[in-house]
């Protein structure tokens, strides 16, 4: 079906197999007649966007508007099950590329790879010092969530990943002709297994159910994955550096909000995060069990071969004779490593059981480390053992907790539960109505004050109870699983610097904050900010600034190690001001908050909370980090990783090694950048800036005056994309709302995104933007200058322009019109329409000038390639939504059939996209 360049022949013979082996698939289910009409719908939309007539349009429209089912089913099933295939191929090629940089032997070196960041640091000249401080303040934490944008489920992703491993194993020159014959049969039953298997769901998951996927990542890549990039970057290092002292830290983590996150999820409560962490720790400990099993059957040396101390020796008997009971010994004395595992395994399998079991993962560490030690007392110095050294990684890394659970919830929830508290005690009978001031007056005694607010439980209203329930199962799990299973609470909808005293004083009700009779102050607890509005980024500075300026706030802070967090929310900032002004005040922000909080001497990590797609700051990791502030990237960054990202990124071990590997070395890149830069001082131009900021409101003006000023827009927004259809897609646990209203300010930016993605017009990713930068451009031929420099040399701008072009090419207009046709006004529909497309052209001139270039993406033929040979095969299942959709919304009745056609539709769109919210 998708026709590739010559320059990528081996990805074009993988498509070209796969489609062979649907095809004949669609013959042996539906026969010649389902294959053939496939195929001639195929014939008109790729005929159509190679020269459009009316002719086969109408034709095509015919063709589409008489498929009955159940041909009509098995049409929209063939496309969709095709984009899957797609995505393997090109994802297996990916992988191969990769292997192919490998054998060059250094010849040219991956772009983005380590050793590629660790031949940059040589070429800086750096000393042992200041690589070691590089490598000290190098922080990535990566967050799953549970965002509903995952169109596709685990057992089709199974699937695939099955399909990949095949077509790996087929690229091998070393495969025989007989087992490429049992290769390609295995890989026909698997392509043929998706066709039979039901890709949509049947009921909503619950928040268990969001769990066991986030872990599905763990379990499959991220528990090896994770410590093989600290290794590589420790092989790199050693190779490049081979008599400096360099140590790699344990730099890069994952975190969870799946199970933790309460923001407008009824479903999340404290049992089910309580049900989460011990989840967390089953798997963890069942991955150590498997790894410490293997070390068992390797650490076979013999006391009668080695030297082993007397010390260790009685150390193992004397924990024999205490933790095991007769019959688990390891029976061969000499065999003491073995016995010392069996020891741990014992100890292992009883943790969280009894005493007997490791109370902390450090103790785990410590059994480990003292068999390193004593084994490679027999190893020359210099060859480490690297299978032991391994495992001891992953217990720094993963503890028992697996993933630090973040907690989230809305800052209404806690003015209310602290108001009700206050008015329980007679401090204050009406505290949510207090001017600003006198609500921090009010929360600074009562952190002032050794003594609880609480009364008896039953003195407080459900809500405030479960308010209060969620801070006392944090206590109980620091003690169980350890501090380190919760360390940060998310505060959605900051708006003043109270929204966070008042989580402290819930944190002080369960003794998580504790102010002690000397002074002293304890806090288990990271107490995080998350701006979201374009107004609330505006304010950020302001509210973080009066915190500092507090002696309770900072003495909170001391003991936290003088560390704020701080989140960034990409979504709600693009929804309330479109994509080019979200992205520059989200900018300003990290700058500002930065510059003020190095006065106070604190460490600032921002947590960027990127959605997969472009509408929500979505893009590849590297491009993430390097577009940042680059001041602001020494304390490390903290991003989301959301939805379809999970499965694009993490589903195959290669890749989702290939995307940790970039995303640490453009960390290590730009870290050690800004500690040469620093010396100057100097990032980016002043002017570049005062451009932004012109550009920016020129952008918001634009959008507001569309979005929140046209009186026709919702209308439109409601009846010209699936949005209504899209909450019959089980895909999340979360309502489409935070509250049961059809307000635009209570619709989560992921539906907003993923409504207009489906309908090909991409609205939140680009719209505005064209007005902003063409009428900077526009004023002198100095600007546009100023413009191509940037582009040039300031990698944010870059970036930004890089999305545009991005949302440009996968946004497509003529399809976009069939749209029109669901919108029972046709006034309304031409006007908006021609609104959004005379936008389109503007921002699509303006992004050509300033890149210099003929076409959009032309500095990423690959990318360009991809999007323009999908977006025909696109077309089909776009027709056939607009056609049910017309059908489904005019029937008194909707049939079931119908309703599951539709979702099929949408579930192909973005497969075939590569892209939903």
């Amino acid at each position: 079906m998708i026709e590739l360049t010559d320059s990528n022949v081996s990805l074009r013979n993988d498509v070209k197999k796969l489609g062979n082996i649907l095809g004949e698939i669609l013959i042996h289910h539906g026969g010649e007649e389902l294959f053939n009409k496939v195929e001639s719908i195929r014939e008109m939309t790729k005929k159509l966007r190679q020269e459009y007539d009316d002719e086969t349009y109408l034709k095509l429209k015919e063709e589409i508007t008489n498929l009955k089912p159940p041909t009509r089913q098995q049409v929209i099933r063939a496309f969709s099950v095709y984009f899957h295939l797609v995505n393997m191929a090109e994802q297996n090629h990916r992988i191969r590329r990769r292997r192919q940089y490998q054998l060059q032997d250094g010849a040219k070196l991956q772009p983005f790879s380590l050793e590629k960041s660790v031949e940059t640091l040589k070429d800086l000249e750096m000393t042992t010092d200041e690589i070691n401080n590089v490598l000290q303040n190098l922080s990535i934490e990566l967050i799953i969530t549970a965002h509903p944008t995952e169109a596709t489920k685990r057992t089709v992703l199974e699937i695939q990943k099955r399909i990949s491993a095949i077509l790996n194993q087929l690229d091998s020159p070393l495969v025989s002709k007989k087992d490429r014959k049992v290769l390609e049969e295995s890989l026909y039953n698997e392509v043929a297994t998706l066709w039979q298997t039901d890709e949509l769901r049947h009921r909503k998951p619950t928040v268990i159910d969001e769990v066991k996927n986030g872990l599905y990542y763990f379990n499959e890549t991220l528990f090896d994955t994770i410590p093989e990039i600290h290794q590589e970057l420790e092989l790199q290092l050693e190779e490049y550096f081979p008599n400096k002292e360099l140590a790699v830290p344990n730099f890069l983590h994952f975190g969870s909000w799946i199970g933790g996150d309460r923001d407008g999820n009824p479903n999340v409560t404290p049992e089910i995060t309580w049900e989460t962490l011990k989840l967390q720790r089953k798997l963890v400990l069942k991955k150590y069990r498997t790894e410490i099993i293997d070390l068992m059957k390797r650490f076979s040396q013999s006391s009668t071969r080695v030297g082993v101390s007397d010390s260790f020796e009685k150390l193992v008997e004397e924990e024999e004779s205490r933790y095991l009971e007769a019959g688990e010994e390891w029976t061969v004395k000499g065999e003491v490593y073995r016995r010392k595992f069996a020891v741990v395994l014992k100890r292992l399998s009883e943790v969280g059981k009894s005493a007997i079991g490791y109370q902390t993962s450090e103790q785990l560490e410590a059994d480990l480390s003292m068999i390193k030690e004593h084994v490679e007392l027999h190893q020359p110095s210099k060859k480490r053992l690297k299978t032991i050294r391994n495992i001891i990684r992953q217990v720094q890394l993963f503890g028992f907790h697996l993933a630090t659970l973040d907690i989230r919830n809305h800052s209404g929830e806690h003015q209310t539960a602290v108001a009700e508290l206050l008015k329980a005690v007679k401090v204050c009978d009406h505290y949510a109505e207090l001017p600003e001031e006198e609500k921090m007056n009010i929360l600074k005694e009562v952190l002032n004050d050794p003594r609880p607010l609480s009364l008896f439980e039953g003195d407080y209203s459900e809500e405030t109870q479960k308010v209060l329930n969620v801070f006392k199962m944090i206590r109980r799990a620091h003690l169980e699983f350890g501090s380190r299973s919760i360390e940060v609470y998310l505060v959605s909808m900051t708006q003043s610097s109270s929204d966070l005293l008042e989580v402290l004083v819930l944190a002080k009700e369960a003794g998580i904050y504790r102010l002690h009779a000397d002074g002293s102050v304890e806090s288990g607890l990271h107490v995080a900010p998350l701006l979201e509005t374009i107004d609330d980024l505006i304010a950020g500075p302001k509210i973080m600034k009066t915190l500092f300026d507090l002696d309770l706030y900072r003495h909170h802070l001391s003991v936290r190690g003088d560390h704020q967090e701080i989140m960034l929310g990409y979504s709600d900032g693009s929804k309330d001001g479109g994509t080019l002004t979200a992205n520059w005040k989200l900018f300003k922000a990290q700058q500002e908050i930065h510059e003020m909080a190095r006065d106070f001497n604190i460490r600032l990590k921002f947590f960027h909370g990127r959605g997969g797609s472009l509408g929500r700051g979505g893009g590849p990791l590297n491009r993430s980090i390097v577009s940042q502030p680059v001041e602001t990237l020494g304390d490390g960054v903290k991003i989301t990783e959301q939805g379809e990202v999970l499965s694009s990124r993490y589903l195959l071990e290669d890749i989702a090694f290939r995307n940790l590997e970039q995303a640490t070395s453009a960390l290590i890149v730009a870290t050690a950048t800004v500690n040469k830069k620093s010396k100057h001082g100097h990032f980016r131009e002043k002017e570049w800036e005062i451009a932004m900021e012109e550009m920016s409101k020129q952008s918001l003006k634009k959008y507001q005056s569309l979005v929140f000023e046209d009186k026709d827009f919702l209308t439109y927004f409601n009846q010209a994309t699936p949005l209504k259809e899209l909450g019959e897609l089980n895909i999340g646990s979360r309502p489409t709302r935070r509250k049961n209203s059809s307000r635009f300010e209570d619709l989560r930016a992921i539906p907003w995104v993923f409504a207009w993605t489906q309908s090909r017009q991409m609205i939140p990713a680009w719209y505005a933007a064209g007005t902003g930068l063409s009428s900077f451009a526009e004023q002198s031929s100095k600007n546009l200058e100023m413009l191509q420099t940037m582009y040039q040399k300031w990698p944010f701008f870059h970036s930004t322009i890089h999305n545009l072009q991005m949302a440009l090419m996968k946004a497509d207009l003529a399809t976009a019109k069939e749209y029109l046709n669901l919108v029972e006004d046709k006034d309304i529909a031409t006007r908006i329409y021609a609104d959004i497309s005379a936008e389109y052209e503007k921002t699509k001139e303006v992004l050509l000038k300033i890149t210099g270039s003929n076409e959009l993406l032309d500095h990423a033929p690959n990318i360009r390639e991809s999007v323009r040979r999908r977006n025909p095969y696109v077309d089909p299942l776009n027709f056939l939504q607009v056609d049910l959709i017309q059908k489904m919304r005019s029937a008194e009745h909707v049939e079931d059939e119908l309703m599951t056609e539709v979702l099929l539709t949408i579930s192909g769109v973005a497969a075939g996209l590569v892209n939903t919210g």
